[in-house]
Order: C-alpha cells, then sequence, then structure tokens
C-alpha cells in the first residue's frame, strides 16, 4: 500500500472543511476516520458550535449524493425510507424511495425524533438495505449516516436506544473555539456562503483506494492484544454497567489502522490505539453520572494498562 497517498488524502479533505470550521481539525480527521472505515459518526454538542456547517462542509468535500434531514417528533420512519404509493394513471403500486437512498446523509438532531423513527435507521446502517413492504433495497455506496446530537438535558429529545448508539463509529464533540478562532469566525463573510463555495477536492477513485487499503495496515500480536485488554476491562469494570461489544473492537481495530495510515505508517502502534480509544468506545459504555465524568474515568482506565513495547 501506498501510505502516501493516504497522509494526501486527509490533508486535502482537513484543509478544504476547516476553511468552514476554524481550528477543529482533529475532529474533522476523525470524521474522515468513520467515513473511510465505512463508519458512522455521531456528533454530541450544545446547539450552535457548528455541528451541522462541518458535516455539511464534509460532504460537499468528499463528493457524493447529499440528503440533509431534519428530526422532529412527528417525523415517521416512512418519512426517512420511502413508501409504495398507488398511481391512479398505471393502476399499479410504485416505490417512492426516501432520503436514505442517497450518499451522505445528515441526521440533524437525530435524538429529537421519537425511538421509533431512530430504529428505522438500523438496517440502514448496518447491513447498507432498505426493506419496505417486505421488499429490500440495497444502497449504493459509499453511505455514510452523519448524525447531531443535544445533550439529553435539552427540552424534547429522546435518548437513542443501545442497539443504534453502538451502531454508531464514533462519538464526538466539538466544544467550543478558542478566543482568537471565535473572534475570526464572527468577523468574516457568511459561514453559508462559505459553504457554497466549496468544491469536491478528492476523486471517486482516490476514496475507493482508501477505504479499501487502509485494512493492509499491519496490526501485531502485541498491538492486538493491548486492543484487547482495553476492551475487556470495560467489560470488568465495576462502575460501568456494559462493556464493549464486540462490534466495538471491531471499529477500534479499525479506526487504529486509518490512524496509522494518516500518520504515514503501514503499522499501528500503541499510541494509535490510544489516541482513537475514547471517541470509539465512549458512547458503547452503559454507565451512571454525567458524560465527562464517565469519558475522565474511561481515560483512567485506559492510561492503566499496560503499554507493550512495539517492535516492527
Amino acid at each position: 500500500m501506498d501510505v502516501s497517498r493516504f497522509t494526501a488524502y486527509r490533508s486535502k479533505v482537513v484543509e478544504n472543511c476547516s476553511r468552514v470550521i476554524v481550528g477543529k481539525e482533529d475532529a474533522i480527521s476523525l470524521v474522515l476516520t468513520c467515513f473511510v472505515c465505512s463508519g458512522h459518526v455521531l456528533l454530541e454538542d450544545i446547539p450552535g458550535t457548528g455541528k451541522t456547517m462541518l458535516l455539511r462542509a464534509f460532504s460537499k468535500t468528499i463528493g457524493g449524493n447529499f440528503r440533509r434531514i431534519q428530526f422532529t417528533p412527528d417525523l415517521l420512519p416512512s418519512d426517512l425510507t420511502g413508501i409504495n404509493f398507488y398511481n391512479q394513471k398505471s393502476g399499479e403500486f410504485e416505490f417512492r424511495p426516501g432520503p436514505l437512498f442517497s450518499n451522505i446523509i445528515l441526521a440533524d438532531e437525530i435524538n429529537r425524533a421519537t425511538p421509533r423513527t431512530q430504529s428505522s435507521l438500523l438496517e440502514a446502517m448496518e447491513e447498507r438495505q432498505i426493506t419496505v413492504d417486505g421488499v429490500t433495497t440495497k444502497l449504493s455506496e459509499p453511505f455514510m449516516v452523519m448524525a447531531t446530537q443535544n445533550p439529553l438535558e435539552s427540552y424534547g429529545t429522546f435518548p437513542l436506544p443501545d442497539a443504534q448508539t453502538d451502531r454508531f463509529f464514533m462519538r464526538l464533540s466539538l466544544g467550543y473555539m478558542k478566543r482568537e478562532q471565535e473572534l475570526r469566525v464572527i468577523s468574516r463573510v457568511s459561514t453559508v456562503s462559505i459553504i457554497e463555495a466549496l468544491e469536491q477536492v478528492v476523486t471517486e477513485e482516490e476514496t475507493n483506494y482508501v477505504r479499501t487499503a487502509y485494512s493492509d495496515v499491519k496490526v501485531s500480536d502485541a498491538v492486538l492484544g493491548y486492543m484487547m485488554d482495553i476492551v475487556e476491562a470495560t467489560r470488568f469494570e465495576a462502575k460501568f454497567a456494559m462493556g464493549v461489544s464486540t462490534r466495538g473492537a471491531m471499529a477500534l481495530y479499525k479506526a487504529a489502522q486509518v490512524t496509522a495510515a494518516f500518520n504515514g505508517r503501514d503499522y499501528v502502534i500503541p499510541e494509535d490505539v490510544k489516541y482513537v480509544a475514547p471517541h470509539v468506545l465512549l458512547h458503547r459504555i452503559s454507565a451512571g453520572g454525567s458524560a465527562s465524568s464517565v469519558e475522565e474515568y474511561l481515560r483512567k482506565l485506559i492510561d492503566g494498562i499496560q503499554v507493550p513495547l512495539e517492535t516492527v
């Protein structure tokens, strides 16, 4: 594999998206990691921090068909998947596809919809297909759900089912900008105008290459054992009611491979695992307390696990 193609790909995407979202290069890179791994991303933060703008900028940078869905309490599953309607001219039922039949889906404020509507995404996210009235239709690739979520303390929100939360590859948070960065943003031209001016900066061939070649990144037995030590620690930790699933362990493996490739290596080191582990694992853990306190404890748990000495 050619790791230089990975570093160039990452550089072009991050640089283009940074024209819209200032000072959040790490978050953009992590969203890109999810995309390369054929995963989905959940962006959780308070309103007004740029969640929707980041995902819109990313979709224009990558290219492909893009659809934005505003989730509301009255949204129905058929509003996402599509319906069979009766055509009076032909006298037959015809399928009218919903917005999920696109490449990049922005599910804005996903936790404002009812659990029934949220669950209608499960089949599409996991199996890349949609079943309506017993007929199954495959979705085109690439397919990625990028969802934003308001904190559960907000009015009019419904917590995501555990089964759906586990299907998100990562959960990320933008946070506030630094003072100097925010001064630049509030005094510049409209962010919407900047997004409209964005162009696709990577080709379909480049995207197909990174989405397939990353699996060639080598993971030694020592590093693989280190990953499993982290996963198993979450399962036996008394403060966690539920540990990381096997799906989560697989996601950690893939994310570490892509992180290594983005850093110009064809092998994974423990630092790659430590970097992505909180983003991949935190939302898969069931525990009491605030999200920040659970994240802090998870990081302490990871820091307490012995790091192997990597030899390549």
